[in-house]
């Protein structure tokens, strides 16, 4: 009688398998391996999400479809793409071309509704990096090759502005209340402040070896500038005096000099703005500093390499991509200590969360691909391929009409 029942029960299970569909069994799939549903929320019909990683040795940039977790399509946009940005109000991602030794670089706008190159807009040689103003209508892009800063009017999709900077600008970044242009000077180891509507040249504080991209305090009180070349960050004060005059652009000062770990390469900024964390990349460390007070509270071994670093939304989680490695760390910022790390591709160098912050993608610049990591387990989901020398990436979403 036992065995009857036995053979009963497994019919009757076989039976039941054969009657789910393909997506029933995906999400049997899904529940055995503890895929919950705050992992990967339901998405309404006309929503769409799209990871944009730069190929730099593609020459392509790669769109990941992040609803599906799968391949868009690969869009060629010009010579070494190596960095982009995300408009804020259009729904268009910015590549920014390097070119080559004899075509200066562009800005492909791609049209993220349809994925496709609208428009090359040409700037200066060798340009390194791109920033938008607060509502997306304008973008500086830093020429190192020209020791220039190029201005474009993204909705007439022209360069309306060039001017001189020091020698080899690294970053020209505006800040949120859109009154000063802090331009990070690599040749010239210095910071100059200056109009971003003329150009004009209203400070400059020398003495950053290396000076790197700017982090601005979100109340455009204070900048935060690495001295990649050395072993400092630089702490300039925006803040206006109590004398102030409204016509007149805000006063600056030097507040400090800090030392952190060797090679300060990148600056994550908490989202409460409290603390940053500077990836010192020749030093395997990161040091968090104080925004208020300017302190450093000590260093922290992190990681081979450690070239980036992704603050989560609640503030609680930093992760570090560590290029001379295969993996991203996780470090506890309550606990102030690493809490473990994840195993990806080999050599990840730029990090971005999906919109909901549910995922993290890492692009792997040696192994031409990008690792999806859960935040919610810290682990990998899967590897996605890409180009050749992914090297930077960005997440856009948006409803369609």
């Amino acid at each position: 009688m036992r065995t009857f029942q036995q053979s009963l029960r497994r019919n009757k299970t076989k039976y039941i398998l054969m009657q789910l569909t393909p997506r029933l069994l995906l999400l049997a799939l899904l529940a055995l391996t503890a895929c919950r549903t705050h992992d990967f929320p339901q998405y309404a019909a006309k929503y769409r999400e799209y990871a944009y990683v730069a190929n730099t040795g593609s020459n392509t940039v790669t769109i990941l479809d992040v609803v599906n977790l799968r391949v868009d399509r690969e869009l060629a946009v010009g010579p070494a793409p190596v960095a982009l940005a995300a408009g804020p109000i259009r729904n268009e991602v910015y590549v920014l071309t390097s070119g080559t030794a004899y075509i200066n670089g562009s800005v492909a706008v791609i049209d993220a509704a349809k994925n496709s190159v609208t428009a090359q807009i040409p700037v200066g040689r060798a340009p390194v990096s791109i920033h938008l103003d607060a509502d997306g209508s304008k973008a500086y892009v830093a020429n190192t090759g020209s020791n220039s800063i190029s201005v474009i009017d993204l909705k007439a999709r022209r360069e309306v502005l060039r001017f001189g900077a020091g020698v080899q600008p690294d970053a020209a970044v505006p800040s949120p209340d859109g009154k000063t242009l802090v331009v990070a000077n690599r040749g010239a180891n210095s910071v100059a402040l200056l109009d971003p509507v003329t150009g004009k040249v209203r400070s400059v504080f020398e003495n950053c070896s290396g000076a790197a991209s700017p982090v601005i305090l979100a109340d455009s009180s204070k900048v935060f500038v690495p001295c990649s070349a050395g072993h400092q960050v630089m702490v300039i004060s925006l803040a206006q005096t109590a004398d102030h005059k409204p016509d007149q652009p805000p006063t600056a000062q030097l507040q400090a000099i800090i030392d952190v770990g060797r090679a300060p390469v990148d600056l994550a900024l908490k989202p409460d703005g409290g603390e940053l964390f500077v990836s010192n990349s020749l030093s395997g460390t990161i040091s968090e500093v104080e925004t208020n007070s300017n302190d450093v509270g000590g260093a922290n071994l992190i990681g081979e390499d450690p070239v980036r670093g992704l603050v989560s939304r609640d503030n609680a989680i930093l992760y570090v991509a560590d290029l001379n490695s295969q993996y991203v760390t996780v470090y506890s910022i309550d606990d102030g200590k690493r809490t473990g790390s994840v195993h990806v591709g080999d050599g990840p160098s730029a990090l971005a969360f999906s919109a909901a912050g549910n995922l993290i993608f890492a692009t792997d610049s040696r192994s031409g691909d990008v690792a999806v990591i859960r935040t919610a387990t810290n682990s990998l989901f899967t590897l996605i391929p890409a180009g050749r020398n992914p090297t930077a990436i960005v997440d856009k979403s948006f409803t369609l009409p």
